[in-house]
């Protein structure tokens, strides 16, 4: 039940930025759907595998790598999913930056019982 709650609020966050940022566009809801499952994915499986590849960096960087990671993240769905469209870094960079405040939230929330 934690799982597809996550999921859900990923994908409202989602839907919630292509609602007040001009540069991030999706096409119909249901897309939300399925790029808030591929960010769950991502944030649950690959984030934590590539945190470790890359510590070294972010070492290096004081932990300012880890909002560049965030900012790839959220861009990569844009790239295979056509109804979803960031179109500028700054885009990104916000939507990277609020789907990581999100995502960690409700991972701190779902799991504080």
């Amino acid at each position: 039940m934690k799982i597809i709650l996550h999921w859900i609020i990923i994908s409202a966050a989602v839907y919630g930025l292509a609602y007040f940022i001009p540069n991030i566009t999706i096409s119909i809801w249901w897309i939300a759907l399925i790029i808030g499952a591929i960010l769950y994915f991502i944030h649950q499986i690959v984030k934590p595998i590539i945190k470790i590849l890359t510590l070294p960096i972010n070492l290096i960087t004081f932990g300012l790598f880890s909002i560049v990671l965030n900012v790839l993240f959220f861009w990569f769905p844009s790239v295979i999913i056509s109804g979803f469209k960031v179109e500028t870094l700054t885009a990104a960079l916000i939507g990277g930056i609020v789907i990581s405040l999100v995502n960690g939230l409700t991972e701190r929330t779902l799991n504080s019982d």
